[in-house]
């Protein structure tokens, strides 16, 4: 089976421009990444699609429409999804190993809302190369998701010697 790196047609696959890696040396205490996205009928259908999870709430005007939320929202997962990428491509970015997530939901994520999504590193342990980070995504001010995320991260000297 191909590795995640080569399967789409053998190639590989390279950090987008944008991307950052950091290495356990390059991390302080408090610091930072963010991105923005705004949600789109499309985002729920492929993110149905792909996750299997096709609740009607999310794929469904009529259905979503008798809910206490008036309207379709969006997969939970698809706003902690947003966390994924800032620790895949921001802060550490490429590199880093997701070794564990907890999640509150606060409030709904709706179609055409704007999420801005962070993650600040809040503990290093330079033992293990590991990193915590809080991590939340808010829309217009109003907190949506937060919890915290758990990430090894490569060391510049172990790379060096690699």
């Amino acid at each position: 089976m191909p590795s995640a790196a080569t399967a789409f047609a053998g190639t590989p696959v390279r950090p987008a421009p944008g991307c950052t890696s950091l290495f356990f040396e390059d991390l302080k205490i408090g610091q930072h990444a963010s991105l923005m996205r705004t949600v789109m009928d499309s985002d729920l259908h492929l993110f149905a699609a792909v996750s299997g999870d096709v609740n009607p709430i999310h794929i469904s005007d009529d259905f979503a429409c008798k809910t206490k939320f008036g309207q379709r929202i969006a997969h939970g997962m698809f706003t902690a999804s947003l966390i994924s990428a800032l620790l895949g491509t921001r802060l550490p970015g490429p590199g880093a190993v997701y070794l564990s997530q907890t999640l509150q939901f606060l409030a709904p994520v709706c179609i055409g809302d704007v999420v801005t999504a962070t993650v600040e590193v809040v503990e290093l342990v330079e033992s293990r190369r590991r990193a915590r980070l809080f991590c939340d995504c808010v829309c217009d001010g109003r907190p949506v998701l937060e919890g915290e995320a758990w990430v090894a991260v490569p060391s510049r000297e172990k790379c060096a010697r690699a």
